[in-house]
C-alpha cells in the first residue's frame, strides 16, 4: 500500500507545488523525509500490534510456529520498505548537506571578520588582520568549490565520511589539523606578499623553519598517519571476519563520539576532546604570533600523541568474531525433557550475533542459521518496544523437517555476513 501511495504521489507530482508539504515520492527532499517517516510509523504500529497478539489471520492463529513465521515475514516486508525509504532519505539528506556545510564555512569566515573588527577597535587594522581574513576567504572558497563538486556525497564533509557511511573520527581530526596548517601558511603568505622591507621578509621566512613549528608538524603527521592506518586496520579486520561492520543510513555528527551502535566511545571522545583543545591552543598562538607557524609546546604535542595512540589501540581492541557457545533444545513450561527432533525449536547461545548498528528489523531479518545443509532465517519475535528474538546472545530457530536425523552442524551467519564457529548437535527422528 505504501509503495502504491508513493507511485500515485509521483504521478500526481506534475503541477506547481506538487513536491511541497507531505508528498511521499522519493524524488525530492521533503518527499523522501516524509515517506521515511510514514514507513517508520507504519512499521512501529504493525510491530506493536503483533506484540500485543492482534492482527493475526485465523488461518495461522491455530499454530504457534505458523503464526510466528507469518508475523516474522510480515515484519520483514515492512522493515524492507523502511530500509528502502531510509536509503532514499539518506541520499536526499546528503544532497542537501553541501549547502549546510557551505553556510557553516562562510559563517565561520563571517565570525572571523567580526572578531577582527571588534579587536581592531583601539588597536587599529593591521596587515596581519588582512592576511588572516584573505586566507580565510581562500580556504572557505576552496571548501565551497570542493563541496559543490562532491554535493552528492555530503559536500565538504565527503572526505571525512567513511565507507560505512558514518563520519570518521580519525579523518575528521586529521582534516581539522590539515585545514588549520593550510590556513596558517596562507596567513604567512599574505604577510610575505605585503612585506615592504627585506628584514621583515626574512623574519617571515624564518617563521616557517622547522624549529618554530616542529610540534605542529609532528601532530599533523601523526594525525594523518592515524587516519590512514585506522582505515587499513578496519578494512583488514573486516575482511578477516574479526570485525563486523554494517552500513549506516546516513552520517551523523554523533558518529565522531560514538561507536557503530550509537554508544559513547571513550577512545573516540578523548581523541576528539584532546585534539580540539590542542587545536584551540594553536589557533590562539597563531593569533598572537601571526609571523610564524604556531609553536605548539612539546608537552601538549605529546598529549595529542598519547591520545592518538589510545585511539588506535581502541580500534585494534574493538569488535570480535561472533561465537556459538552451545545449542540446546528450547523448552516451554510443561514440556517434557527430550532430545532435539525435527520441528522443535533450538536455542543457540553465544555472543556477537547482532553487529553494532544492526539493531533495526531489516538487519535482524537477514540473520541465518545453518542447520546441516538447510539455511533457516531467524524469525522476528516482536515485543513492546523491540524484539525478543534475535538477540546478541541468544537465537531461537525451528529445526526444519528437511534436516536429516543424525549429527548435524549448526552455524550462525550474522547480518554483516560474518560466520561463527560450528557446533555439532544430534537430531533424532
Amino acid at each position: 500500500m505504501a509503495v502504491q501511495e508513493a507511485r500515485q504521489g509521483a504521478g500526481r507530482g506534475t503541477g506547481p507545488g506538487a513536491h511541497e508539504g507531505g508528498c511521499t515520492c522519493g524524488d525530492c527532499p521533503h518527499g523522501a523525509r516524509e515517506g521515511h517517516r510514514r514507513a517508520v510509523a507504519a512499521f512501529l504500529s504493525r510491530r506493536d500490534e503483533f506484540a500485543s497478539g492482534q492482527g493475526l489471520p485465523a488461518a495461522v492463529a491455530y499454530s504457534a510456529s505458523a503464526s510466528r513465521q507469518w508475523v516474522s515475514d510480515e515484519l520483514t516486508q515492512s522493515a524492507d520498505l523502511v530500509a528502502e525509504r531510509g536509503r532514499v532519505e539518506g541520499e536526499a539528506w546528503l544532497g542537501r548537506l553541501w549547502r549546510h556545510t557551505a553556510f557553516v564555512v562562510w559563517g565561520v569566515v563571517g565570525a572571523l571578520l567580526l572578531a577582527q573588527a571588534l579587536t581592531a577597535i583601539g588597536a587599529g587594522w593591521t596587515v596581519a588582520r588582512t592576511a588572516g581574513l584573505l586566507a580565510a576567504v581562500v580556504v572557505g572558497g576552496s571548501l565551497t568549490g570542493a563541496g559543490y563538486l562532491h554535493r552528492a556525497r555530503g559536500g565538504a564533509l565527503a572526505p571525512v565520511i567513511g565507507e560505512d557511511n558514518r563520519l570518521s573520527t580519525s579523518r575528521a581530526v586529521a582534516a581539522s589539523w590539515v585545514l588549520f596548517v593550510v590556513y596558517a601558511v596562507l596567513v604567512l603568505v599574505g604577510r610575505l606578499a605585503a612585506a615592504s622591507g627585506p628584514g621583515e621578509r626574512d623574519a617571515l621566512i624564518a617563521g616557517l623553519e622547522l624549529a618554530r613549528g616542529v610540534g605542529v608538524v609532528t601532530v599533523v603527521a601523526v594525525a594523518c598517519g592515524i587516519a590512514v592506518l585506522v582505515r587499513r586496520v578496519v578494512g583488514l579486520r573486516v575482511l578477516g571476519q574479526r570485525l563486523q561492520k554494517v552500513r549506516a543510513d546516513r552520517p551523523r555528527g554523533a558518529d565522531l563520539l560514538t561507536d557503530d551502535s550509537g554508544r559513547g566511545s571513550f577512545a573516540d571522545i578523548q581523541y576528539v576532546v584532546v585534539g580540539a583543545v590542542a587545536l584551540a591552543f594553536a589557533a590562539v598562538r597563531l593569533a598572537r604570533r601571526p609571523d610564524q607557524l604556531p609553536d605548539l609546546p612539546w608537552g601538549l604535542a605529546l598529549l595529542v600523541l598519547v591520545s592518538a595512540a589510545t585511539y588506535l589501540a581502541g580500534k585494534y581492541a574493538e569488535g570480535g568474531r561472533p561465537v556459538v557457545l552451545s545449542v540446546v533444545r528450547s523448552r516451554e513450561a510443561g514440556d517434557l525433557d527430550a532430545p532435539i527432533r525435527t520441528g522443535d525449536d533450538i536455542e543457540i547461545r553465544g555472543a556477537g550475533f547482532v553487529p553494532p548498528g544492526a539493531q533495526t528489523a531489516d538487519r535482524l531479518s537477514r540473520m541465518v542459521v545453518r542447520i546441516g545443509a538447510v539455511h533457516v532465517h531467524v524469525p522476528l519475535v516482536p515485543v513492546a518496544g523491540g524484539f525478543s528474538n534475535p538477540t546478541d546472545a541468544v537465537l531461537t530457530v525451528p529445526v526444519p523437517a528437511d534436516v536429516e536425523p543424525g549429527r548435524v552442524e549448526v552455524q550462525v551467519v550474522t547480518a554483516a555476513g560474518v560466520e561463527t564457529n560450528r557446533v555439532t548437535v544430534d537430531v533424532t527422528d
